[in-house]
């Protein structure tokens, strides 16, 4: 049977636009003003997606922080997004005056840190002001729900934030949207698509994994629409595990000698 094609290219999803606004204010801010961006949200709520839109549209410098990263770890892969390379050994200061320079080059251009929450935790965060305040670029920072309550426990940082962005659930003309975008050959009636999305809890990447279930179930059966009545008893993927089983437990036989 043939597959729904695979994706490819920006949606036009609310998080996404509202993400750009963001970008496009820090990038366009007065000398004066502070220097960062914040983007927050539970997971699954297509942050990581639109901040790769936006880096896409402004030749944003992107890392993502890894869970063993040191900040020799962060400021090299900072470098490697500029097309620089550095000795593992490289001095911490040294790299830092690099990354400076590099960022500095083209304040317009920002830094996107996802997973920027791991830099809290570890109390690599104070590198990251270093670098906005002294090359000026914009800095967006993305993370966890808690990222903002994390923030205003570093005294440096809290007041150098200009536009804290809570990314939203997904609303139906959203779930619309991923819907043509990634099951373009089958119609799919609203019933269903806001069953989907409570189902999903707005999240875009479970309301992307239950239309990939719609789709096969319209290509097993040979439709062309679907509805609520025609999903039936399917199960929608909540993100949840399944509950525990009841296993009937049968007492062994006892070995007789």
């Amino acid at each position: 049977m043939t597959k729904e094609p695979t994706h490819h290219g920006p949606v036009a999803l609310k998080n996404v636009a509202s993400f750009m606004v963001m970008t496009m204010r820090l990038i366009e801010r007065p000398p004066h003003l502070p220097g960062f961006g914040v983007c927050h949200a539970p997971s699954g709520y297509g942050k990581t997606y639109a901040s790769i839109y936006a880096q896409n549209k402004t030749r944003a410098i992107r890392v993502e922080v890894g869970d063993s990263w040191t900040r020799r770890t962060f400021l090299r892969a900072i470098l490697r997004e500029f097309g620089e390379s550095a000795s593992d050994r490289a001095r911490i200061d040294d790299l830092s005056e690099r990354a400076i320079a590099a960022l500095g080059e083209d304040p317009h251009r920002p830094l996107i840190v996802d997973e920027a929450d791991k830099l809290i935790d570890k109390g690599m965060i104070d590198i990251v002001r270093e670098l906005q305040e002294f090359s000026g670029a914009s800095v967006i920072l993305i993370g966890e729900e808690k990222l903002p309550a994390k923030l205003l426990g570093v005294e440096r940082m809290h007041n150098r934030v200009l536009d804290w962005f809570p990314a939203q659930p997904c609303d139906l003309d959203d779930v619309r949207e991923l819907a043509r975008a990634f099951v373009p050959k089958v119609k799919i009636a609203d019933d269903l698509l806001e069953a989907i999305r409570a189902q999903s809890g707005g999240r875009a990447r479970r309301i992307v994994v239950n239309l990939s279930h719609a789709a096969e179930l319209a290509r097993n059966n040979a439709l062309t629409t679907l509805d609520l009545k025609s999903w039936a008893d399917n199960r929608f993927f909540t993100g949840e595990p399944p509950t525990p089983r009841q296993v009937e437990m049968f007492a062994r036989k006892a070995r007789t000698a």
